[in-house]
């Protein structure tokens, strides 16, 4: 018995475009952003989902309401980016580097990706008392996604940083993942 994931990442954000690090700022989706969830939708028309959840933040609600239009869609926090802390906003080029230096060690004023890890943790028990044998979608961030990765596949984060889809170019509409 186990509960079907499929994860999609929010489209382009306007702080993606300007090369920033949101974290917990709340930015809303680009043109392109928009684009990509419109696309998106006609990438999984057809498919059926128990349950639709997205961060609580703008890119990922945005997101989520175009690419699952007239589906009901369940806001949640702990499917939030990485608080970046005192670097929520700042240049990539100065955040990506310290990620992962921050696995263990919380960003000053933010949390840690082990913090992600945790919260995560607590989403996927209530999902799987809640949508045993289901399948469920999520909208999100990279964070949860490496936190997914961690949890459900067994890489470690030095695993999940390296193969992610950002660095490899290799997005795709969708990732899969089972909860047991």
């Amino acid at each position: 018995m186990a509960v079907k994931i499929t994860y999609f990442v929010h489209g382009t954000s306007i702080d993606n475009e300007n090369g920033s690090s949101s974290g917990w700022q709340d930015c809303p989706l680009s043109k392109l952003g928009t684009k990509q969830a419109r696309d998106l939708r006609e990438r999984i028309d057809g498919k059926k989902f128990d349950a639709v959840f997205c961060s609580d933040l703008k890119r990922a609600k945005q997101t989520a309401a175009i690419a699952f239009e007239g589906e009901k869609i369940i806001p949640e926090k702990r499917l939030r980016e990485c608080n970046y802390g005192d670097y929520n906003g700042s240049p990539e080029s100065l955040v990506e580097p310290m990620c992962k230096k921050h696995v263990t060690q919380i960003f000053p004023g933010g949390e840690s990706y082990e913090d992600v890890k945790s919260r995560l943790q607590e989403f996927l028990i209530e999902l799987k008392r809640s949508y045993d044998e289901k399948h469920v979608a999520i909208v999100a961030h990279k964070a949860p996604q490496l936190a997914l990765d961690v949890l459900l596949k067994g890489k470690t984060w030095e695993q999940a940083f390296a193969e992610d889809w950002r660095k490899t170019k290799s997005w795709q509409p969708g990732w899969e993942y089972e909860l047991k």
